[in-house]
């Protein structure tokens, strides 16, 4: 008969908090990230719907907060009758609140787990590799 392994105590540490952050800073990146969208990412990816839609189409793009993370998140819609729903979300950016306009930069992997491309980012740097990076694709 095996022996269990002793027990022992191990350090554990607690996890780091997370920033507070301030109602006019979320307003303000709220702002930004809605004029951008609207300016830059709207007129480059959104086509009109295409005549007899064989796939899902692109309708919309959106942003909101959560926590500390903010969402760049695209609308599409179902075509087909037998859909579950006619419109859908998928978020495809995350811009994680770290300090004082910095954040980290993820995107969506096909199985659903978010991935960190870039840390310490300004939110204009990270405007530019949503929009240049292929990692980001609506």
């Amino acid at each position: 008969m095996a022996k269990k392994p002793k027990k022992m105590w191990v350090y554990s540490p607690s996890k780091p908090k997370a920033p507070t952050i301030s109602p006019a800073f979320r307003d303000e990146v709220k702002a930004r990230m809605d004029h951008w969208v609207e300016t830059v990412l709207k007129p480059k990816h959104i086509r009109p719907p295409p005549d007899g839609p064989k796939f899902n189409y692109l309708i919309d793009i959106d942003t909101k907060w959560y926590r500390q993370y903010f969402y760049v998140q695209g609308k599409y819609r179902c075509p087909f009758p037998e859909a579950i729903s006619p419109e859908f979300e998928v978020k495809f950016a995350r811009l994680e609140y770290v300090q004082p306009d910095r954040f980290h930069l993820s995107y969506l992997r096909h199985n659903d787990q978010w991935y960190e491309v870039f840390q310490g980012l300004s939110l204009l740097q990270c405007m530019e590799q949503i929009e240049d990076s292929p990692d980001f694709i609506l």
